[in-house]
């Protein structure tokens, strides 16, 4: 069984390519904007309405025609798609403009759009980039897209397919609870996921890199000094980024390889944003931790179960009875006052979620009312 997954790979494209791929994506931005006019105007613009008009735009100025109807195309095929999924999927919010200033540079290209030789990355309309290969691809690309991040490194992002590796056998399960203090606390200790602070530990060098900038800025004027310094700490967040993502791959992989149970809190962190904790919950990414290990679960034929974080920190572990009173968050220690059970707070709410997942429930209620009604049923028997 063959799976479809993306690898990705730095582009070092010179000044002509690099000029030739910023033309491109113009163009294509253009074209998106004019679909999001026509949707405006009351339209419901579809493929292959927007095709047609693709059609006669190229035929009408030499400006398109000088670009890649390949790229031009999957960008109205992009846009096609996220519009059907705004109508489709619940919160989806419509298609936007897209500005000069703000808008990422992203280009896809399609199997007859793109070829790979010596090491080169040949583009349509003879766009050659070199492609730092850092590993062997498995099969023939079907796809490529092209991005640019905020710090002007270029990516290529090919698409092929790789055979699924069988997960290694496991019987045990387990619960997983977020937290600040320690990013994740799981029911065995040895699978915890510490804060780490990749971002703490360049706070120096922040700091001095923002004293600067707000020394250099003068009535909205940027200086030279000003982007200096101002890449200088896009450079700083981007590496203590790289460093959070590396960390929770390399644990998310050993949690799914070891379990095959596996539940987790359903943890929304964005309420977290405008809290004390804001800085330290953004540096721990915790919501990038959550979908890495969700993601990597289902692919690996785990059974995940997200668990709501509604009174999971108020019950207990062992009788499932609930404080009366809520716990603050200063509170560290769960005691129980009905089976006299003492824990970490974290790790006694991990054992609950998992306890609840155990049961096949999403919620702690569930449960609850479940033994409820065995009870009532055995006195009944009896």
């Amino acid at each position: 069984m063959d799976e479809l997954v993306r690898y990705s790979f730095r582009l070092r494209p010179g000044r002509t390519a690099e000029s030739a791929l910023l033309a491109e994506w113009d163009r294509c931005r253009f074209l998106w904007n004019e679909a999001v006019h026509q949707q405006k105007s009351g339209r419901t613009p579809t493929f292959g309405m927007l095709s047609r008009l693709l059609t006669q735009a190229r035929s009408e100025n030499m400006w398109l025609r000088e670009g890649s109807q390949v790229a031009q195309q999957q960008t109205l095929r992009t846009y096609s798609q996220a519009l059907t999924q705004s109508f489709t999927v619940k919160g989806r919010g419509r298609p936007v403009f897209k500005a000069r200033k703000r808008a990422r540079v992203s280009l896809e290209y399609t199997r007859r759009g793109f070829s790979i030789g010596d090491g080169r990355l040949v583009l349509a309309k003879g766009i050659s980039v070199p492609v730092v290969w850092s590993r062997e691809l498995p099969s023939e690309p079907s796809s490529v897209r092209i991005t640019r991040d905020s710090l002007g490194h270029w990516y290529g992002s090919f698409v092929v397919r790789r055979a699924v590796e069988p997960a290694a056998v496991a019987e045990c399960g387990i619960g997983v609870d977020w937290g600040v203090r320690t990013t994740a606390t799981t029911t065995d200790p040895a699978f915890d996921l510490p804060y780490l602070g990749h971002r703490a530990r360049c706070a120096a060098e922040l700091a001095r890199a923002h004293r600067t900038m707000a020394r250099r800025s003068k009535r909205g004027r940027q200086s030279g000094g000003y982007q200096r310094a101002a890449r200088v700490a896009a450079k700083l967040y981007m590496k203590a980024a790289r460093q959070t993502q590396h960390d929770s791959r390399v644990w998310a992989k050993s949690v799914v390889d070891h379990h095959d149970v596996i539940a987790v809190e359903d943890f929304q962190p964005r309420f977290l944003a405008k809290s004390t904790m804001a800085r330290k919950a953004a540096d721990a990414a915790i919501g990038a931790a959550k979908r890495e290990l969700v993601e990597r679960g289902v692919r690996a034929g785990r059974r995940v179960v997200l668990v709501r974080p509604a009174h999971t920190s108020m019950t207990c572990s062992s009788c499932f009875a609930r404080a009366k009173q809520r716990l603050e968050l200063g509170e560290r220690t769960f005691r129980c006052h009905d089976c006299g059970y003492t824990a970490c707070r974290d790790r006694n709410a991990a054992r609950v979620i998992l306890a609840v997942a155990e049961r096949r429930h999403t919620r702690v209620e569930d449960v609850r009312q479940s033994d409820h009604l065995l009870r009532a049923v055995g006195s009944v028997a009896v």
